[in-house]
């Protein structure tokens, strides 16, 4: 076991908020090490270990967190306090949340849709989101859904690791409604889908002026990350956890 890798955002105000690698964890073989999803086919005793490791690394209370049963939709949904580390927690169907309690932690697991994450930059009024966004989510509009739920001013944005534009081909039922929401260049001449500009111009189009980007390819770098259409479904999953500190 090694030193979780995390890729920290140090976003304008009082938030811990970080993406995950597969990087530092217990869980072994295809699952190595990192994993955070229970729903694999790896131990859950093994995932529960590495949630647990993941909030002690950012400091969270892992009893007073959250997650989500994600369905590739646009919901957002306000974050409880339900826990990330007991297996069979009922969580909300949704796609993102946010919470502006200090200390209210939340978790959404990718293994190569994109984790963004979202915060205010008012200081008086410190609210944060994370979203899982994949290109049926940017589609339905989970960008501009989260941006609604913490206000349309004053929010910035970064958008973590996912599959990128050298890796993703799509068929033209994904690449034509694409090209109409976010512009012909978001797809390339060789039908692969350019996931990261869609979701900057969704941003941009929410009201979101400040945005970072990490432009890391969860298949290409295999070492660091889980990716499900390289590894044929049986891998696991990375995500991104937030909270107002």
């Amino acid at each position: 076991m090694t030193e979780l890798d995390l890729i920290h955002w140090d976003a304008p105000g009082p938030y811990r908020i970080a993406f995950s690698t597969r990087i530092g964890g217990t869980s072994e073989g295809p699952f190595a090490s990192l994993n955070l999803g229970i729903l694999t086919e790896d131990d859950p005793a093994r995932v529960v270990q590495n949630r647990a490791m993941l909030c002690d690394a950012v400091g969270a209370d892992p009893n007073e967190a959250t997650m989500a049963w994600q369905r590739h939709g646009a919901n957002v949904t306000r974050a409880d306090a339900r826990g990330i580390v007991l297996p069979g927690t009922v969580y909300d169907h949704c796609d993102g949340l946010w919470s502006d309690e200090p200390g209210r932690a939340m978790l959404l697991l990718t293994a190569d849709c994109m984790p963004i994450a979202l915060a205010r930059t008012n200081a008086d009024r410190p609210a944060v989101g994370i979203l899982h966004a994949g290109w049926r989510g940017l589609l339905a509009g989970i960008v501009g859904a989260g941006v609604r739920m913490l206000g349309a001013r004053g929010i910035a944005a970064a958008i973590g690791p996912s599959i990128g534009p050298c890796c993703y081909e799509v068929g033209e039922e994904v690449a034509g409604p694409f090209r109409e929401a976010f512009g012909e260049d978001v797809v390339r001449s060789d039908s692969h889908l350019d996931l990261w500009t869609a979701a900057e111009r969704a941003l941009r189009a929410a009201g979101v002026e400040h945005i970072e980007r990490s432009d890391l390819c969860t298949s290409c770098n295999g070492d660091r990350f889980f990716s499900h259409r390289r590894d044929h479904g049986r891998t696991g999953r990375q995500g991104v956890i937030a909270y107002v500190a």
